[in-house]
């Protein structure tokens, strides 16, 4: 996808969705950040909201096995904002769908769901950081 179709898929991308999904994650970074055992929620909610701004050219990999901690925060995250963050993808990606440019942006939206619901242990990279599965 050369970068004038990845900019464009973006502008229309936060206009139809990505500003409202990226507020989501920043309003659960900030209520997370209210506590200091939930600041690492807050991080990652924060960084997934940089990637619900402008997810085009961009992708999340796993960063390697997660610990207890990680997937207990991931299961307390889950519970609490994850479910409600899948939920708004959903919602937004539905309406995406009924026109034929919308399709890459209902798709993207599904794409982001994993991520809203186990956030620890992943990262968000460039998309030409990994190529077949190796890193560059």
């Amino acid at each position: 996808m050369t970068d004038l179709v990845r900019g464009i898929l973006n502008i229309i991308w936060l206009l139809f969705g990505g500003l409202w999904l990226a507020l989501g994650y920043v309003l659960a970074g900030i209520i997370c950040c209210l506590l200091i055992v939930t600041i690492p929620f807050g991080i990652a909610s924060f960084r997934i909201a940089g990637y619900a701004l402008w997810p085009f050219g961009r992708t999340v990999v796993d960063r390697g096995p997660v610990g207890a901690f990680s997937t207990l925060g991931n299961i307390i995250w889950l519970v609490f904002a994850g479910i409600w963050i899948a939920i708004g993808h959903v919602v937004t990606a539905i309406p995406m769908f009924v026109s034929i440019i919308g399709i890459p942006l209902g798709i993207a939206n599904l794409k982001m769901i994993p991520v809203s619901l186990m956030p620890l242990g992943k990262e968000i990279v460039p998309s030409d950081y990994y190529i077949a599965g190796m890193r560059r």
